[in-house]
């Protein structure tokens, strides 16, 4: 479905009924890189309604000049959450750049958010510490079959570029790949308009949401460093940091990351809360 906000709209698949939950997925994809390992989970469970949105600027939501910011972003993804979602509770799940977005959205609308999943999330902070940059695996036999520039891509995103992982990149990733908007996503946006007005979690402790993070030991685009001062944050947390996993974790360490997204979705808060 599309949603228009000023000169701009907002695409939006939803799958299931109950609980509702918001799923922003990484820059440079679309929604398909998330429902390809979260749609798995849910074909023997009910009780949630997953609603996958195509982040601005990617997949078939489109951009126009009144949206230049991440902060812009932002607005258009609330004010869809308050007149398309229109409920009054609702879980959050972002990936790297949408873990961004997700942040901010928390942070405006904290009392509605029952339980978070961050997986490789930016965070407000433009120094990162990062691990060395490795791969540890390599098929160059599928790989010289593939694009220079798609090969580039896999080359930057996973540390094991095994047969298995590449196709999945492949199928899941590269899609949305083709569809995201170029021209903005290269321009100097991100020097002007990458980080939002305020540091989502700069005035926030003691928070109780239950809260799942997920982190590759390898990731040299996020790092896994960084996030250590949420586990004082959080008195709900899990916090997994992933070996033999970059930032793909949900390619790389798939069955993992299911079973961790599981366990947060069926934690006792948000059981009770579906149950109610």
């Amino acid at each position: 479905m599309i949603v228009h906000f000023k000169d701009s709209q907002l695409f939006y698949e939803t799958y299931g009924e109950g609980h509702p939950i918001l799923i922003l997925h990484a820059m440079g994809t679309d929604h398909r890189s998330m429902t390809a390992w979260i749609e798995p989970i849910f074909h023997n469970m009910k009780g949630f309604q997953r609603i996958y949105i195509d982040i601005p600027a990617h997949g078939k939501s489109k951009i126009g000049k009144s949206l230049k910011s991440t902060q812009d972003f932002l607005d258009m993804i609330l004010s869809f959450i308050e007149t398309e979602l229109k409920v009054h509770t609702f879980s959050l799940v972002g990936h790297s750049y949408g873990g961004y977005l997700a942040q901010g959205i928390f942070s405006r609308k904290r009392d509605s958010v029952k339980s978070l999943c961050l997986l490789a999330p930016a965070i407000h902070k433009k120094e990162r510490t990062l691990p060395i940059k490795v791969v540890r695996e390599v098929d160059e036999d599928v790989l010289k079959t593939i694009d220079p520039e798609v090969r580039g891509a896999i080359n930057t995103l996973l540390v094991y570029q095994t047969k298995e992982n590449i196709e999945s990149f492949l199928r899941t990733i590269q899609p949305g790949r083709l569809l995201a908007d170029r021209e903005f996503l290269l321009s100097n946006w991100r020097e002007e308009g990458y980080y939002l007005k305020n540091d989502t979690f700069s005035d926030m402790n003691n928070l109780h949401t239950p809260t799942l993070f997920i982190l590759g030991k390898q990731d040299s685009i996020c790092g896994y460093r960084d996030y250590l001062p949420f586990l004082d944050m959080f008195s709900n947390l899990s916090f997994s940091v992933l070996d033999q996993a970059g930032h793909l974790m949900t390619i790389e360490k798939r069955a993992v990351v299911q079973s961790l997204f599981k366990d947060w979705l069926l934690s006792s808060k948000l059981k009770k809360e579906i149950s109610e």
